[in-house]
């Protein structure tokens, strides 16, 4: 069994998402939830440490065995960007510290992979993420849905990976 903890980082929430595959490649949802860094934080500086300190604490209650990110795309501004890749950076140093390896992914393939478009827009995604997880009707908060969405992403590029005998990092640059 693997269990894959997705991410989608944010500089105000940080989506987790947390999935179990077994070795047929079969899905179960774990848990799900937005880290909400606008909470008790007077800065950006701040925001940053409680993104750390909250993924410590989902790393150390879940226990994943992979982790998934999204890539950062450009967003409507410089600064936006650049904010984002700092939560990005602060996400992936916490995972490595715990020795975890990270596989990354571009919002268009996790949408390709999930929705069948790379243009798909988030109810579409959403209503995959409950579909592939057989979550019914669940309501999921956008960044937790998305962050699900990334780690499904994950599992079928590396079942795709371990069916063809491609390294995952290949498939993910051929798409």
């Amino acid at each position: 069994m693997t269990r894959i903890l997705g991410i989608d980082p944010g500089s105000q929430r940080t989506g987790v998402g947390i999935i179990d595959v077994d070795a047929t490649g079969k899905c179960a949802y774990v848990h799900c939830q937005a880290l909400n860094l606008l909470v008790d934080t007077e800065d950006f500086p701040a925001r940053l440490g409680k993104l750390v300190f909250d993924l410590e604490e989902v790393l150390e209650t879940w226990r994943p065995t992979v982790v998934a990110i999204e890539s950062v795309f450009m967003d409507k501004s410089a600064t936006s960007a650049l904010k984002l890749g700092h939560a990005r950076g602060a996400a992936i140093a916490t995972v490595v510290r715990r020795g975890l390896s990270v596989s990354e992914y571009a919002p268009r393939l996790i949408k390709q992979s999930l929705v069948g478009s790379g243009a798909a827009d988030k109810t579409q995604v959403q209503h995959m993420v409950r579909l592939l997880l057989n979550l019914g009707e669940k309501k999921l908060q956008a960044d937790a849905a998305d962050a699900l969405a990334v780690a499904l992403t994950h599992a079928h590029t590396s079942a795709t990976a371990g069916r063809t005998g491609l390294a995952s990092a290949l498939l993910r640059r051929r798409r």
